[in-house]
């Protein structure tokens, strides 16, 4: 872990280097303080030099400047470098994200993920910054402080350090407690963000059943698990600066008791003690300092902890050998398929499924619910991969093709569209980023939105806000639509693409679902079975397995599952046959 975090530090070595530098020479002119304290008490003050007094005041007010300007160097310059490398982690874990199965993020809240994005990252900058300055200059701060101390009295010094071994005996019996209870801490900020999310996310559901209150008691579940983990936390943090705190002024009692015994035995004159008396924080302020970055150190090493257990997460990746396609045809087969999801592999969502999809043919997909359908649409593009059997794309393993090509061949238009809050244009542009303006344009007219695009006062440059609340249901639906036309991909997914819509704007987006599946292998989800009466061939999926298979025709004479299904929404069965 160590060594991971030494290497964000790579790009910013001159920065670094100089503000350790800075660091440095701030705990060199520390000492400069009690070295001119002690020259005035032993020497200019007796022998009465008032100028050398006034040029050490002078030089000391100089220095003094310089130290500022060193401070200011520090705060800004070793921030920046803070938030330079917090950036690159964030950027690195984003990148990560984005190469990770669907899997991932089956298992893990949208909210947790953002509060490892923020605030683990903005606790990790902070250990970035202060981290290496703390313990590198406060270790040569307490080794300059050593020296010095020995150079005025050296068993003084000595009886002082003796109590340094109870210090650090009390900072390692309560690390541990410290760094379980910070974790917990983050685990329980984590909840909160995953909860504020949701509830946010959902707002309208809420407010559409009356259920605020509801949303307020699983908020305070949360809320009451972040308390308990802080407390928890400031438990042990107070444990630990208290004891360490007493530990400190225990330093002072010695130097008390110890330096007016040897002022009183004469081994120490009047001068030096009180040269030995100032100097004595030069030890205990980097000591002191250590003890408070403990809290930081602490947040930040847990943060870090927690970003690598998602840069751990093995990303998608493509099988050794596997090739680009770059226009198929469109010929799918499913071949003894299985698949069962990672956290249950004991229950199969498919078992040996066949299928046999012609290019340009119109293949449908209907059965109960959970009967496996979408899955079987996430098994093409391979957001999942199949747990036995195999899928060919035009005669070939998908397993052996880049994940890449194998997705920019195909087109995926589902029930809940997910529109990004930017503008219509941008969001048609997703379908392919390097398209012209006519050719979004051309896209729009397909999708027969393109009219009403144009009746708004920014037309394309629209901004319709997050998951798209600022346009209807059907309209959505005819954005992501247009989409699809402009990425124009031999295959085409539609996973209950009209289910949500009423009458009249469901004849709307089938008119433009119709043109869009002209010319391409089309697999339709579809329980409207009205809507998929004319596919080629249609299969009725039930339990994870295809228990019947066949043109519309066919499968009303056969009197099976399909047949039932469409006499339940027609209610005309007793006429079928």
């Amino acid at each position: 872990m160590l060594k991971k975090f030494i290497s964000y530090y790579k790009p910013h070595r001159k920065m670094f280097f100089l503000d350790m530098g800075a660091s440095l020479l701030i705990a060199l002119i520390s000492i400069i303080y009690p070295v001119i304290t002690r020259r005035m008490l032993n020497q200019f003050i007796p022998d009465e030099d008032y100028k050398m007094i006034i040029i050490a005041g002078a030089v000391l007010l100089l220095i003094y400047f310089v130290r500022m300007l060193l401070n200011y160097f520090i705060q800004y310059q070793g921030h920046m470098m803070g938030v330079h490398i917090q950036a690159q982690m964030r950027r690195d874990l984003f990148n990560h994200m984005q190469k990770l199965p669907y899997s991932f993020y089956n298992m893990n809240e949208t909210g947790r993920l953002m509060s490892r994005m923020t605030n683990d990252l903005m606790d990790i900058s902070e250990l970035a910054h202060h981290g290496p300055e703390n313990i590198i200059i406060s270790s040569i701060s307490i080794l300059i402080s050593f020296a010095y101390l020995c150079s005025i009295n050296i068993w003084l010094t000595l009886i002082v350090f003796l109590v340094v071994p109870f210090l650090v005996i009390v900072s390692m019996s309560l690390r541990k407690k410290m760094r379980d209870a910070f974790t917990e801490s983050r685990k329980s900020i984590a909840t909160i963000n995953a909860a504020i999310e949701s509830s946010i996310s959902g707002i309208r559901v809420t407010k559409a059943f009356t259920n605020s209150e509801k949303e307020a008691e699983k908020f305070e579940i949360g809320n009451r698990e972040f308390i308990d983990a802080r407390k928890d936390a400031y438990s042990a943090m107070g444990q630990f600066g208290s004891r360490t705190s007493f530990v400190t002024d225990v330093f002072n009692v010695v130097i008390l008791i110890a330096g007016g015994l040897f002022l009183y035995g004469g081994k120490i004159n009047f001068g030096d003690y009180s040269a030995f008396v100032v100097s004595v924080n030069l030890f205990i302020n980097p000591v002191t300092t250590l003890i408070n970055f403990m809290e930081q150190y602490q947040n930040g090493v847990t943060g870090f902890e927690r970003f690598l257990e998602i840069m751990n997460v093995e990303p998608e990746k493509d099988d050794p050998g596997a090739v680009d396609v770059e226009n198929a045809e469109g010929h799918i087969e499913f071949r003894n398929v299985t698949y069962a999801y990672e956290d249950d592999k004991n229950n199969d969502v498919l078992t040996d499924v066949s299928l046999d999809i012609k290019k340009g043919e119109t293949f449908a997909l209907v059965g109960p619910s959970g009967g496996g359908k979408t899955t079987i649409c996430h098994l093409i593009p391979r957001f999942f991969r199949v747990t036995a059997g195999e899928i060919l794309l035009d005669g070939k393993n998908i397993n052996e093709i880049t994940m890449d090509s194998l997705r920019k061949n195909i087109g995926i238009v589902q029930q809940d569209v997910y529109l990004f809050n930017a503008s219509i244009k941008d969001n048609i542009l997703y379908g392919r980023l390097d398209a012209t303006d006519e050719e979004v344009y051309e896209a729009a007219r397909r999708a027969n939105i393109h009219d009403y695009i144009m009746t708004l006062e920014n037309g394309y440059d629209t901004v319709i806000g997050e998951r798209g609340v600022r346009i209807s249901g059907g309209q959505r639906q005819r954005l992501s639509i247009a989409r699809v036309f402009l990425k124009n991909p031999p295959i085409l997914i539609l996973d209950e693409a009209t289910s949500a819509l009423d009458n009249n704007t469901e004849i709307l987006i089938q008119e433009a679902l119709d043109e869009l599946c002209k010319g391409r292998t089309t697999i339709v989800v579809a329980h409207r079975l009205s809507t998929i009466k004319n596919a080629d061939e249609i299969a009725v999926i039930a339990n994870g397995r295809i228990v019947e298979e066949g043109p519309h025709d066919e499968l009303i004479k056969n009197h099976g599952l399909y047949a039932k299904l469409y006499a339940q929404q027609f209610r005309d069965y007793e006429e079928i046959g």
